[in-house]
């Protein structure tokens, strides 16, 4: 069920609109805009229902403040009001709203123009996760990773906590490709994306593919040490899947994986992170013998 929210403090006013709508979608009421604005940045709203008068922060400066969210900055915005002058539509349509609803609400109208942006937003939102998810593995794509690194490596930084850069490699892939065809190579990728993906679960972990049967990683919080220990842990996963290799060069399919732990600063950047990374992955599959595939 979509979660709409509304914002009213007209608590006659919001318990309407809730009893028109409440039995198609999940309803969630703010009879302030500070609470309007915890609540919309801390839910997962589809919609939000927002009216314009109202007692101190009207509802036009909550838009503004709710498109400055990069969290809220995407949900549609339904405005409602009495003001049905064309100054104030044109206001609202300009800051970013999709909608006037004029009070006194006619359900017909609230239900249709509801449901006509709730499902525009749902069709957007799974247009936008296609074009982010690798279509062979589920797990975010080189396009999402691009986007999403920067704000990571920001977050990191303001956090003040350390970042971990992970770049994970198939052993040997092209033998395989060349020995068991690119169909069982591409189910290789997958078995392997689903595996590292299991182990990175937390709020704060990325994973992504990064290329052909290449995958990177991002860590947040964690001191290097135990950063090492919890990718020797998954590389040991992507083994003990058993699926056998060319005998000429290994008995199963493996991983190697090279990572850098650093705190995040200005002068630093990003992308030599990320190069390190790279190196030491180049380090891993070079001494993969000694170092069971994990360099540091």
């Amino acid at each position: 069920m979509e979660k709409i929210l509304i914002v009213d403090d007209s608590i006659l006013q919001a318990a309407k609109l809730k009893s028109i709508l409440e039995e198609e979608y999940e309803i969630t009421v703010a009879h302030s805009p500070e609470e309007g604005l915890t609540l919309a940045s801390e839910g997962h709203f589809s919609l939000i229902l927002l009216d314009v008068v109202m007692p101190g922060m009207d509802g036009f400066t909550l838009l503004k403040k709710l498109q400055e969210e990069i969290i809220t900055q995407n949900v549609p915005v339904i405005l409602i009001t009495s003001l049905a002058d064309v100054q104030n539509e044109q206001t609202g349509l300009i800051l970013g709203a999709v909608d006037y609803i004029i009070k006194p609400f006619n359900p017909l109208i609230v239900k249709a123009r509801v449901n006509t942006h709730v499902k525009l937003y749902t069709y957007r939102k799974q247009i936008e996760h296609q074009s982010r998810t690798d279509q062979l593995t589920g797990v975010a794509n080189r396009r999402q990773y691009d986007s999403y690194s920067a704000q990571k490596w920001k977050e990191a930084a303001r956090l003040r906590v350390p970042f971990s850069v992970c770049m994970f490699d198939i052993d040997r892939f092209k033998v395989y490709n060349d020995t068991f065809g690119h169909p069982a190579g591409d189910k290789v990728i997958a078995a392997v994306a689903k595996t590292v993906s299991s182990y990175l679960r937390r709020s704060t972990d990325f994973f992504a593919r990064y290329g052909g049967e290449e995958f990177v990683a991002f860590l947040m919080g964690d001191e290097s040490g135990k950063a090492f220990a919890y990718l020797k842990e998954i590389r040991q996963a992507v083994e003990s899947l058993h699926i056998p290799h060319d005998p000429a060069v290994s008995q199963w399919v493996t991983v190697s994986i090279g990572g850098v732990t650093v705190m995040p600063k200005e002068e630093l950047s990003f992308d030599f992170v990320v190069k390190m990374a790279d190196n030491m992955l180049y380090d891993a599959k070079k001494n993969r013998a000694q170092s069971g595939g994990l360099d540091e």
